[in-house]
């Protein structure tokens, strides 16, 4: 890998189960996350995904580029626009450091009302 290399698009659908399940997961279990009239009451026109449920599609989408032997040790990231069952979330990732066998990858994930997730992750590659 060099750095200004790019990673192939991941595109993930937003469904409810998909929300619902990583916040089951996670152990989430505040009510924006699963239930729609709750969110509603709360000022959100639906559930939304968890930043947990984010960070572990972020970090699906690296190790799948990387392979199975890569270790990620670390991953920082931010959300923004929220993520809401019906929209598709497109991750993209650009390599912007390369040191032996670490590699940083800054990474944003877009959805249809703006970048959902943004940071980077640094992992170690198998050599």
């Amino acid at each position: 890998m060099n750095v200004g290399d790019t990673l192939p698009p991941l595109e993930i659908a937003v469904t409810r189960t998909l929300i619902v399940a990583g916040a089951i997961a996670s152990r989430d279990y505040q009510d924006v996350h699963h239930d729609a009239a709750l969110a509603r009451e709360k000022g959100s026109p639906d559930i939304f995904m968890n930043i947990l449920t984010t960070n572990g599609l972020v970090g699906r989408y690296i190790t799948d580029h990387l392979g199975p032997r890569a270790v990620l040790r670390k991953v920082a990231i931010r959300l923004g626009a929220p993520n809401y069952p019906g929209d598709t979330m497109i991750l993209t990732g650009t390599v912007t450091a390369v040191l032996g066998n670490t590699v940083e990858i800054r990474v944003v994930g877009a959805n249809g009302i703006g970048h959902h997730v943004s940071g980077t992750v640094t992992a170690e590659v198998a050599a």
